[in-house]
């Protein structure tokens, strides 16, 4: 069991997911937004209660819960052995977002929300060494995390090689690489492989990238925000395969 917190997660989960719902904890306010939610629990004869606002403070670990928290089953998190049925099922080019590195949950909250926006069909993430879904997670997914298939994987590099032998191109994202992103068609089955800021992709992950590029910079800064990065190159894809 996990908690979520706020409006828009437990409104998202009501609409897609009301069964995973067990109990909400709601503080008392005047607020036509928490009174809309009211209505949406009891029509899903989901029960709740009214709280102090310490009480869901201490529940969400001082998280920014506007009054607002749950008891709900865990969100669904993907395996590699997924990852064959995940693609089967699609009817167009697999578009995918591979994550390396990311440990800060609003970074891999923002990139899920970005994902489900550009239609990616799935977000892959190593287990190690980096963010899970978490509460924290999907709140700032907005919903996210309940559409788009979130794979964790024991071997990040293995997955890349079995994802190459699909036929999925992987294009790795690198500062210091001189071929750009508007460089790169992008209408083929593809898979963009970010890392963190700080270190970016490991050596051996950009080793297995078909092709490295970079995101051209104008300005001062140096790189951008992980989840920055993943809007930019999810929406060039979106904008050639929508040519």
């Amino acid at each position: 069991m996990i908690v979520l917190f706020g409006f828009h997660a437990i409104e998202a989960l009501l609409q897609k997911q009301p069964g995973r719902i067990l109990h909400v904890y709601l503080k008392e306010q005047q607020s036509p937004r928490l009174q809309t939610l009211m209505n949406a629990l009891e029509a899903h004869h989901i029960p709740y209660d009214f709280t102090s606002k310490e009480t869901l403070d201490r529940m969400t670990h001082q998280g920014n819960h506007q009054g607002v928290a749950a008891q709900c089953t865990k969100t669904k998190v993907y395996s590699e052995t997924d990852i064959p049925s995940i693609l089967d099922d699609l009817t167009g080019p697999p578009l995918l977002l591979i994550l390396e590195g990311i440990q800060d949950p609003h970074n891999l909250g923002a990139c899920l929300r970005t994902a489900d926006a550009a239609g990616v069909h799935a977000v892959l993430a190593p287990k190690d060494r980096s963010c899970g879904l978490t509460p924290a997670v999907i709140k700032v997914a907005c919903g996210a995390a309940e559409t788009v298939p979130f794979v964790a994987v024991t071997n990040l590099v293995r997955v890349m090689t079995k994802l190459k032998e699909q036929g999925i191109w992987l294009l790795g994202m690198a500062d210091e690489v001189n071929k750009t992103l508007y460089q790169e068609t992008l209408k083929m089955p593809l898979a963009f492989v970010l890392g963190n800021e700080e270190k970016g992709l490991r050596r051996l992950t950009r080793e297995h990238c078909d092709v490295l590029l970079n995101i051209p910079m104008r300005g001062f800064v140096s790189s951008l925000n992980v989840s920055v990065a993943a809007a930019v190159c999810l929406y060039e894809a979106v904008r050639q395969r929508d040519i």
